[in-house]
C-alpha cells in the first residue's frame, strides 16, 4: 500500500478523528517504528508500526466497517465520553462490537437521526466542510414566527460569534398562536446552529428533531433504538457527500432557499 499521512491512517482506522490525531502528533505522543513523528510525516499501513503514548496501535487491513443509524433521545451527549459523568450516545450502542464514533454532532437537548461508524474515511467525508450533505430538522419555536423572521433565517443570519450562516430551506409545517413548527434543511453543521439562528431573530427553540440526513430518513425508529444501515444507504450517503463537495454549498443554498411551494405560512382558519 502507498504511504499515507499518519493522521489519515489513524482516522481511517477509527482510532480517533483526524484533528485529534494531529493534536497527538504535535504533542509528540505518536511514534512510527519507535521514532517520534511530526505533522506531515507519512507511513505505510502495510509495513510500519505505530504507537500512541507507548501503546501499539493495531492496524486492521481489509476490515469490515460498521454503519448504524441511532435515534438519539434528548438528554444524551454526542461524544465518546464525558468527564462529568453525563449520559452519552455510546451507552445506547454499547452492545455493538465496533469502535463507533458519531458522524457529526447533535446537541444534548436535541433528538433524532444520528449516524455512527468506525469507518474514519466515511466519517471524514460526511463531516468535511465541503461535504454539505443536507440535513432535515423539524423545529418547534415560540413565540409564533413572523414571515420576516423566517425569511431572515432562510437568507442567512449573523450568529453570536459574528459568522453568517449559509442560506437554507425553510417550510412552515404548522402556524398556531404562540408557536410555529418549521422544517429546516441545512447544508452546514455549526455548533447548536439552529438554536443560535432562531435566537438571532428572537425565537426560542422548544423542540428540535433531525429526521433525515441526505437520502437516509429516520422513519419509524424509536428513541434509543438503532439499526444497521443498508449497503445502498451507505453508498447513497457517500455519493451525496461527493456530489456536494463538487458543488459550492453557498450557491446550492442560495438557489434552494426561494423555492417554496405555495405561501410561506399556512392560511389561518
Amino acid at each position: 500500500m502507498a504511504e499515507q499521512r499518519i493522521q489519515k491512517v489513524l482516522a481511517d482506522q477509527g482510532i480517533c478523528s483526524r484533528r485529534e490525531a494531529e493534536r497527538l502528533i504535535a504533542a509528540g505522543k505518536v511514534k512510527v517504528n519507535g521514532h517520534p513523528v511530526g505533522l506531515g510525516d507519512k507511513m505505510d499501513p502495510d509495513y510500519d508500526k505505530v504507537s500512541i503514548d507507548g501503546k501499539n496501535v493495531r492496524i486492521v487491513r481489509k476490515r469490515q466497517y460498521t454503519y448504524i443509524m441511532l435515534h438519539k433521545p434528548r438528554g444524551y451527549l454526542t461524544t465518546r465520553s464525558d468527564d462529568r459523568g453525563r449520559k452519552t450516545v455510546m451507552e445506547l450502542v454499547a452492545d455493538v462490537p465496533a469502535m463507533l464514533r458519531p458522524v457529526g454532532r447533535l446537541d444534548k437537548d436535541s433528538e433524532g437521526l444520528l449516524l455512527m461508524s468506525d469507518d474514519g474515511a466515511f466519517i471524514n467525508l460526511l463531516t468535511h466542510p465541503s461535504g454539505g450533505v443536507g440535513k432535515l430538522y423539524r423545529v418547534t419555536v415560540n413565540p409564533r414566527a413572523t414571515e420576516e423572521q423566517i425569511v431572515t433565517m432562510a437568507s442567512g443570519v449573523v450568529l453570536d460569534d459574528g459568522v453568517r450562516t449559509q442560506p437554507c430551506v425553510i417550510h412552515v409545517v404548522a402556524d398556531e398562536p404562540g408557536r410555529t413548527v418549521l422544517e429546516i434543511t441545512l447544508h452546514e453543521g455549526r455548533n447548536r446552529q439552529i438554536r443560535r439562528m432562531c435566537s438571532a431573530v428572537g425565537l426560542q427553540v422548544v423542540r428540535l428533531k433531525r429526521s433525515a440526513e441526505g437520502p437516509v430518513k429516520l422513519g419509524m425508529l424509536q428513541p434509543g433504538e438503532y439499526r444497521e444501515l443498508k449497503k445502498s444507504e451507505v453508498n447513497a450517503l457517500r455519493n451525496a457527500a461527493l456530489k456536494s463537495s463538487r458543488t459550492p454549498v453557498e450557491t446550492e443554498g442560495a438557489q434552494a432557499a426561494p423555492r417554496r411551494p405555495g405561501p410561506l405560512r399556512p392560511r389561518r382558519k
